[in-house]
């Protein structure tokens, strides 16, 4: 736990850092597409903390901007679960991980600072050949934005049929206009 400490400790400083060297006002060009590719560490809740203390991934979004202020997100990635050694054993649960597909917005209602939301799929791939099962993934973010850089907080709920799980993540992402 000191390690995932000290990593979101870093990955804010990098944050504060961006924010004193680029503090332009940032909102979504209209009419353009914007590539962002991020890194995302996170920290599992419900049912996903039995097993695993933290997550890892990575993500692709594209954002089309509607108007100045409002943009359609499409994003796809993956995160991996990273396993928790299981108590009394020399072993540790079984790693997994889930890949996300999913659309959305994000609304700028400030300068540099958005919220939003996406709605998709994410599909768990377990150890070795085997599948698990799809889930519905619901995810509210809020983040900080500056021409190229995306720094985001969002909370991944997923859920299929009694199985709910979820991410609370923070994405550092560098994007670029296409």
């Amino acid at each position: 736990m000191k390690k995932l400490s000290k990593l979101i400790g870093v990955a804010f400083l990098a944050a504060i850092l961006f924010f004193a060297t680029d503090v332009k006002a940032q909102t979504t060009p209209a009419k353009a597409f914007v590539l962002s590719l991020g890194v995302e560490s996170g920290l599992p809740t419900g049912v996903a903390k039995l097993g695993t203390n933290f997550s890892l991934g990575g993500t692709a979004r594209l954002q089309y901007g509607v108007t100045n202020d409002l943009a359609i997100t499409f994003t796809a990635g993956g995160y991996h679960f990273f396993p928790k050694k299981i108590p009394g054993q020399d072993r540790r649960y079984q790693s997994y991980g889930e890949l996300p597909i999913k659309a959305g917005v994000k609304e700028f209602f400030l300068p540099n600072i958005y919220v939003g939301g996406e709605i998709g799929v994410a599909f768990e791939k377990l150890e070795g050949p085997d599948w698990g099962p799809h889930r519905l993934d619901l995810s509210p973010n809020l983040g900080y934005a500056t021409k190229h850089w995306d720094f985001g907080l969002h909370y991944d709920y997923l859920t299929h049929k009694e199985d709910h799980l979820g991410i609370f993540a923070l994405r550092v992402a560098y994007g670029f206009g296409l």
